[in-house]
């Protein structure tokens, strides 16, 4: 009689071990062994395109996720407007990349087809809202990539156009503006600055008018002005030490830039 006792109390408690909180038997599933949530994205770049012998099918080359394990699922593109002047397309997948356990760290490109209700003729294609292909200037049956000027860039020289290619070539901030320019159609000198501080919507404050500025000097070439030299000291040596034939009637006259617009941060002494 004790023997069975015993062997009922054993067979009880074995059966409480497999009770989990909040009640339910079984035992819940690790956090590691739940499924990686697969969701919809859209590639990093898109840097290709071509059009297919019949000009309605539109091949377009991707940037996609990619890991030793399956990355990519359901990869579209659809064209999202009725044909205009443009053919507005957008490319879609889903994938488990946004949870870098999936281990979809890198990418591969992979081509991606959509066809189109008629021949895409002489209109551009947009994919993603931002990237841009023509057919102007491209080698059949490829498209040209756009860049940040457009497909048409303006041509190199002293003009409004040209200056904000020679911004854009220098990394200049948002919102910068121009303080000066001079230029000869083959050499240029810019100097720009930009607003720096809190937004104080005019305010007589002078911390609210707070700048930093600078200059760079530029050599015209096919692709746009080429930034060859920045300094904020006036005259020609600095930019003629560098660069021998830069005209001196470009830089003869200039001021050095103000040290509150081109301030220097020579390192800290050091202390005892």
């Amino acid at each position: 009689m004790i023997a069975l006792l015993c062997a009922a109390a054993v067979l009880l408690l074995g059966a409480c071990g497999t009770e989990t909180a909040g009640g339910g038997g079984g035992t819940r599933p690790s956090a590691a062994t739940e499924p990686l949530p697969w969701t919809t994205a859209q590639p990093s770049a898109v840097t290709g395109a071509r059009l297919g012998d019949d000009r309605r099918t539109l091949f377009l080359e991707t940037r996609v996720p990619s890991g030793p394990h399956p990355c990519v699922r359901d990869l579209k593109a659809v064209l999202t407007d009725p044909m205009t002047h443009l053919a507005r397309v957008q490319i879609t997948f889903t994938s488990p990349s946004g949870d870098r356990s999936s281990g979809c760290t890198e990418e591969r490109t992979a081509t991606v087809k959509v066809t189109l209700p008629e021949p895409l003729g002489d209109r551009d294609v947009i994919v993603d809202h931002y990237t841009r292909f023509t057919a102007d200037g491209a080698e059949p049956p490829a498209l040209r990539l756009c860049g940040e000027l457009g497909c048409t860039p303006p041509a190199t020289g002293c003009t409004t156009a040209s200056y904000e290619q020679a911004l854009m070539a220098v990394g200049a901030p948002d919102h910068t503006y121009r303080n000066a320019e001079k230029c000869d159609g083959k050499w240029l000198v810019l100097d720009f600055s930009w607003r720096t501080g809190p937004a104080c919507g005019g305010s007589a404050d002078p911390a609210c008018s707070s700048r930093l500025g600078d200059r760079y000097f530029f050599r015209a070439k096919k692709s746009g002005w080429d930034p060859i030299f920045r300094t904020s000291a006036g005259g020609c040596q600095d930019i003629q030490r560098r660069e021998p034939a830069f005209p001196t009637s470009l830089c003869a006259s200039l001021e050095p830039l103000s040290p509150s617009l081109h301030p220097s941060h020579p390192p800290a002494t050091a202390t005892p």
